[in-house]
């Protein structure tokens, strides 16, 4: 699966505003809601069903990365969105340390197989630590759009 499948150009931003997990979460739901992709009033239960996810175990994997995900009723396939925070912040990160790139993903409830091809295909392409480093340093999100793309089309 590649990334392209699921994460819309407009639901990107390489300016987070966010200082808190909670806040990064309904950022990057904005950014889904500004696509189309979900409707204002589904808002409260795509966070709700983040944080609750969350409350679980921290999706933050570590080497500056979180993977926010969830499964809703109100998407009927596979959506996601990408934010970066230059500054980083906690997120409870596996390692500790400071998260700067969210990749955000929800799913239906009834498609296990795309969300976990999702899931291991963005953690496969960050562990490469100079992508993850020309992702924080994108000038502008037509630009960690292309990073994003190069990156996905090197691998198979």
């Amino acid at each position: 699966m590649k990334i392209a499948e699921f994460l819309d150009e407009g639901a990107v931003s390489c300016q987070l505003k966010a200082t808190s997990k909670d806040d990064v979460i309904r950022e990057l739901v904005g950014l889904l809601v500004t696509t189309g992709l979900l409707k204002e009033k589904d808002v409260p239960k795509i966070v709700r069903i983040l944080l609750d996810r969350e409350a679980l175990g921290s999706t933050g994997i570590g080497q500056g990365v979180a993977i926010p995900h969830g499964k809703a009723d109100c998407v009927s396939r596979l959506v996601g969105a990408i934010g970066i925070s230059a500054h980083g912040l906690n997120f409870d990160s596996l390692d500790g340390e400071a998260t700067h790139i969210f990749f955000l993903l929800i799913a239906p409830p009834d498609s296990a197989g795309p969300h976990l091809k999702a899931l291991a295909r963005i953690s496969r392409l960050l562990k490469e630590r100079q992508f993850r480093e020309s992702l924080i340093a994108a000038k502008d999100e037509k630009t960690l759009v292309r990073i994003l793309r190069d990156e996905d089309q090197r691998y198979r």
